[in-house]
């Protein structure tokens, strides 16, 4: 089938560059411009818009688009610039910065490569571009200074005929290191004599060669009876990691295949703000309900909320009064596009079967935490407001893996505190006796009258541990969401299989993390693979860096915020300095791999509340990753979520049900 390649710049565009954080409309022009599938060699025109690099012969390579956008983006070029690149190649890039620049100075030792570039410049009707055949570490000095410097090798520093070269204000980027460890910096000229640097992360590139870098290409070693070098941990990660393709290709879906036999698989996600995440659960989850048989999705999301979800997936009324689902802290967890097209996706999919073979959607949180603690604040906001900003920030700092006591020691609690405690667990106790009163009507709604016995029974020690902001209510939580998928399975019969949506945290086996070890905290991953053992799948998500949608205190509103570099010794760190950019990393398949990785590590965790400027003590733990998972989705930048409340949708977006407002 022969590709449109209009049609597949602007896919490459829409998947590569902009959901990966790139929002500089020139440079998302430019890109969407310039036809790639010209600058690669004949025969390969196919993979031009693939996310990948690109042989050009001359053991050079033409840069994968993401990080072509990157460069230029980090180097805010604006029209009327002029601007010096280091490593014409393909010219592909060139090319690119012709269409936001005034003019493009580009330098290629290669001359073959170079005549090439120079044809397929005046071949596209590009003329404000100059190519010169020579050592790019020198410049091109009578026609600096420059606004901005890109080079596309990668050098053992900065080279000091480059730096002089640059105008004041100006940016240069650059890959900086040795191969295998190069660093992609940000160096802007403040002044004469002064330059700052900004890491911008791992990167992979050709060697820079001339006279103000290495002299000569890296010749081939000579034999040796030497034993050979071992390989590091990030090239062993390389080597087992499955690389993923787009997750709305169909193939992504298809990896997971080797977990269709599970009778649970538990999907996790690093953070509850990222649209990665959602994205990627979604497209496993319908692979194995077409594919494999699962008819239950359990999300750690409210009963009643995740209630009126259900209805509208299996195409039965919403119920007489319903409230739309998902309106309290935090809204967009699962008030968002991503959920919505999944949810669209079930009804669809729910159409033309059977009423027992449908696919439901269920929340496992059927204590309903997040309304109690809405509850709560409530109370306090209306006779102690003292008191309601102690409960904010204990709630903003409970979870399993904060390790800031200070954090704490900021709430200490107050005898008024205490004072209010009879009133807020009677009120907890009364708004969940009005919801199951409220589902009795429908059976249903609840699993029978034994799950409301128990419900009634234990929720006023549950409200009670949870006014405090005690540990404890984590383990009751925890346990109550494992007994609810237990009924769930059950109330299906045998053969019934369930997809679990949670936090890392929740899915992860707790007894190879902090929390299990130090804490004696566990999870719905630990009772899972002591009720299931084999047939229970644990899967792991990540990210080094991106944005992500959180609040700063509980109960706060939305922000899109910049999620810091991992940090070294993280596995997260491990895993970007694979330079891998999407890969499935399954444990089973690399004996050697999970041992080296079995020794604890810090893993990131952030939640519904993200604190960038106490990272280290608010969102790292110590954890065994292997142990921990099955297997593990990476993704090296990520994005946020988009929420669907009104203040965040756009004009014209349907509010209908179960999300009409």
């Amino acid at each position: 089938m022969k590709i449109d390649p209009s049609r597949a710049r602007d896919r490459m565009v829409d998947l590569h560059i902009v959901r990966r954080g790139i929002d500089d409309p020139r440079v998302v022009e430019a890109m969407r411009a310039v036809p790639r599938e010209a600058f690669v060699d004949p025969g390969f025109e196919e993979f031009a818009y693939e996310d990948t690099a690109l042989s050009i012969g001359e053991g050079q390579t033409i840069s994968q688009p993401y990080i072509v956008a990157l460069m230029m983006a980090q180097a805010e070029i604006e029209p009327g610039d002029t601007v010096l690149e280091i490593g014409t190649g393909s010219g592909y890039a060139a090319a690119v910065l012709s269409r936001i620049a005034a003019h493009v100075y580009t330098i290629e030792r290669h001359a073959t490569l170079a005549n090439e570039a120079r044809k397929r410049f005046a071949k596209l009707g590009y003329d404000n571009l100059d190519i010169r055949i020579g050592d790019g570490t020198k410049g091109w000095p009578e026609a600096g200074p420059f606004d901005a410097i890109l080079v596309a090798a990668g050098g053992p520093g900065v080279p000091q005929a480059l730096k002089e070269q640059l105008d004041l204000g100006g940016h240069m980027v650059i890959p900086i290191g040795p191969a295998g460890e190069q660093r992609l910096l940000k160096v802007t000229r403040v002044n004469a004599t002064t330059f700052e640097e900004h890491d911008l992360g791992g990167v992979r590139f050709v060697p820079l060669i001339g006279e103000h870098a290495r002299k000569e290409e890296p010749s081939q070693p000579a034999r040796s009876t030497r034993r050979p070098r071992a390989r590091t941990l990030p090239e062993m990660v390389a080597d087992a990691a499955e690389p993923l393709p787009d997750i709305d290709d169909p193939a992504f879906g298809r990896l997971f295949d080797r977990f269709g036999d599970r009778r649970v698989v538990l999907l996790g996600e690093a953070s509850h703000g990222t649209s990665e995440f959602y994205r990627a659960r979604a497209a496993i989850t319908r692979r194995l309900i077409e594919e494999h048989g699962f008819t239950i999705v359990a999300a750690e999301a409210d009963w009643p909320d995740a209630a009126a979800i259900d209805r509208y997936v299996r195409h039965r009324a919403p119920r007489r009064g319903m409230k739309a689902p998902f309106l309290r802290f935090p809204t967009w967890m699962w008030r968002n596009r991503e959920v919505m097209a999944f949810v669209d996706w079930m009804r669809e999919h729910n159409q033309d079967v059977a009423g027992e073979n449908q696919a439901g959607f269920y929340g496992l949180d059927i204590y309903n935490m997040r309304e109690s603690i809405a509850a709560v604040l409530d109370y306090l906001d209306k006779v102690d407001p003292a008191a309601a900003t102690i409960a904010r920030e204990r709630y903003g700092c409970l979870t399993p893996w904060q390790n800031d006591p200070s954090t704490y020691g900021r709430a200490v609690l107050t005898a008024s505190y205490h004072k209010c405690e009879e009133a807020v667990v009677r009120q907890c106790r009364e708004l969940l006796q009005r919801r199951l009163h409220a589902n009795d009507s429908d059976g249903e709604q609840l699993f029978d009258a034994a799950q409301n016995a128990r419900l009634v029974a234990s929720a006023e020690r549950y409200y009670r541990i949870m006014y405090y902001g005690s540990a404890e209510s984590w383990n009751l939580r925890d346990s109550h969401m494992f007994e609810t998928l237990e009924h769930l399975l059950e109330s299906q019969g045998r053969a019934s299989k369930a997809v679990v949506w949670a936090h890392n945290s929740h899915i992860g086996d707790a007894r190879h993390t902090e929390m299990g070890a130090a804490r004696d905290e566990l999870n719905i991953g630990q009772l899972c693979r002591e009720r299931f053992a084999e047939q229970a799948a644990l899967i792991g998500f990540g990210t080094h860096g991106g944005k992500v949608a959180a609040a700063s205190d509980w109960d706060g509103e939305m922000e899109t915020k910049e999620i810091q570099p991992s940090l070294p010794g993280s596995y997260e760190r491990l895993f970007h300095d694979s330079r891998v950019d999407r890969f499935l990393l399954d444990f089973s398949r690399d004996d050697a791999l999970r041992r080296r990785l079995n020794e604890p590590k810090l893993e990131r965790f952030i939640g519904v509340i993200y604190r960038p400027e106490t990272e280290r003590m608010s969102h790292y733990a110590h954890a065994s990753l292997p142990q921990q998972f099955d297997a593990f989705v990476w993704f090296d930048r990520t994005t946020p979520v988009a929420p669907l409340m009104p203040e965040h949708v756009s004009p014209g977006v349907p509010e209908t049900f179960p999300f009409g407002l």
